[in-house]
């Protein structure tokens, strides 16, 4: 494997006028697993211990959405449109299936690729992230106060992913460096992006007129893994019992004294699980 997820190269395609930035690398066999980052999140935002070791047996594909740090375009304002971006990248790519990991609002994302164009969607793998009509988070300053600072901190991933234990800040802290390996950081996502993700996940989140709740997971068919931290702080961790209970083949599990980033506390464990799943 001759690149890493600290040599990889940013690429870029262009799909309906704008360019989409991702990165690609990995073992090319079978199907690629594509990931759809948290809010405001971009590709240097992955875990490298986690991307380079699902790169030994597959392709791994970092992608940046419309607008989202290197990639041009008008940020999208509806998670609809943006689960058609990623297809259409998807299909740009000469892709015709993947494996689907989405975290946080990317999570969100996936679900609707997964609806919408399901042909395209082998596996979903959804991490810290919610349902429609869902319960609003216990913790308002999460969202209002620390996810919205201009240039996110160590402290404020900290507070938002990671569990209040020594054990899991330190966990956090290994995790900062890990993702700063990088010389060639992808540029910050821009203030115009963070509130178009706001209207989206906003617009996003209520039922629909005469909806029951939660019954529209029920058409999502894939084989799907969901996984969270016991106090989610950004989405509370009953969303993923939704998920898990309304996605007919959907499996769950919950990692104790961890937050909205489970995976990045736990990512040997997280490895564990998901090559099993991914492998099975």
């Amino acid at each position: 494997m001759s690149d890493t997820h600290v040599t990889a190269p940013t690429q870029y395609i262009e799909v309906d006028g704008d360019r989409f930035a991702y990165r690609r690398w990995g073992k090319p066999s079978g199907v690629p697993l594509f990931f759809v980052q948290h809010f405001r999140g971009g590709l240097d935002h992955w875990d490298p211990l986690i991307t380079d070791r699902f790169a030994e047996g597959r392709e791994v594909i970092l992608f940046n959405g419309r607008g989202l740090a290197s990639s041009s375009g008008t940020p999208r304002n509806r998670i609809e449109d943006m689960a058609d971006d990623i297809a259409a990248v998807i299909r740009a790519l000469g892709l015709e299936q993947v494996d689907l990991l989405g975290f946080s609002i990317g999570g969100i994302q996936a679900q609707e690729v997964a609806l919408r164009h399901p042909e395209l969607v082998r596996k979903l793998l959804l991490i810290g992230t919610g349902v429609r009509g869902g319960e609003a988070a216990a913790d308002p300053k999460a969202f209002a106060e620390v996810a919205t600072h201009p240039v996110p901190t160590l402290e404020d991933f900290l507070y938002l992913f990671f569990g209040r234990s020594e054990a899991a800040q330190e966990a956090g802290k290994a995790f900062w460096e890990r993702r700063h390996r990088r010389v060639d950081q992808d540029p910050p996502s821009s203030p115009e992006f963070m509130m178009a993700q706001v209207e989206a996940a906003v617009a996003y989140a209520p039922l629909r007129p005469g909806e029951t709740p939660f019954v529209y997971l029920n058409a999502i068919t894939q084989p799907t893994l969901v996984l969270n931290g016991e106090d989610d702080v950004m989405i509370p961790t009953i969303h993923s019992w939704h998920l898990a209970q309304n996605i007919p083949n959907a499996q769950l599990i919950i990692y104790p004294d961890a937050g909205h980033g489970a995976q990045f506390q736990y990512p040997e464990r997280f490895l564990k699980h998901a090559l099993q799943f991914l492998d099975e």
